[in-house]
């Protein structure tokens, strides 16, 4: 499961709506951008760590010549930090979004429980991050008059994700 940078604005939004329009939060009118923001810096901060550790994993395979997979010292390093990523990463974004509501000066009241909250936003999330597994089998769909495994595949296979991403602007 992937956040995509594109995707960003979108979620924001839809997020803010669910919560709005089910009284889980009153945000007044003149605030709702501004509450909109807040969501969006949650997410983009979860992008950033994301890459912060994805690279600081690199470096360290680098230095151990390759001793440790790149997934492993990624997860270790978010564990030093107290960040969930992959599957459980949902929940420390919602955490996250929970503790920007209850202190942001532009929520006017939080009325939902925390579980509540996650309820709501659980299924918003999932369905954006699960965007991986529906840009794979595009890019397969596109390729699929190639062999898989081999050296074209895989250049063909990198080059129609990223003109795919390019299109959907999931990076942005």
């Amino acid at each position: 499961m992937r956040l995509y940078g594109g995707q960003v604005p979108v979620i924001a939004e839809e997020i803010l709506r669910v919560l709005t329009r089910t009284n889980g939060l009153e945000v007044t009118e003149e605030n709702m951008p501004e509450v909109e923001l807040d969501i969006q810096s949650v997410l983009r901060e979860y992008i950033r760590l994301d890459r912060e550790l994805t690279d600081k994993a690199r470096e360290n395979v680098r230095k151990t010549e390759g001793q440790v997979s790149i997934g492993r010292a990624k997860r270790q390093l978010a564990r030093d930090k107290n960040v969930q990523i992959g599957d459980e990463a949902i929940g420390y974004i919602i955490t996250q979004l929970i503790e920007a509501f209850l202190h942001s000066a532009f929520v006017e009241e939080v009325f939902d429980e925390d579980n509540d909250l996650r309820k709501k936003i659980k299924p918003i999330l999932r369905r954006h991050m699960s965007m991986d597994e529906q840009l794979d089998r595009e890019v397969r769909d596109k390729i699929k008059n190639m062999e898989e495994g081999s050296a074209s595949w895989d250049i063909e296979y990198q080059k129609a994700m990223e003109n795919i991403q390019r299109t959907k602007k999931l990076d942005s």
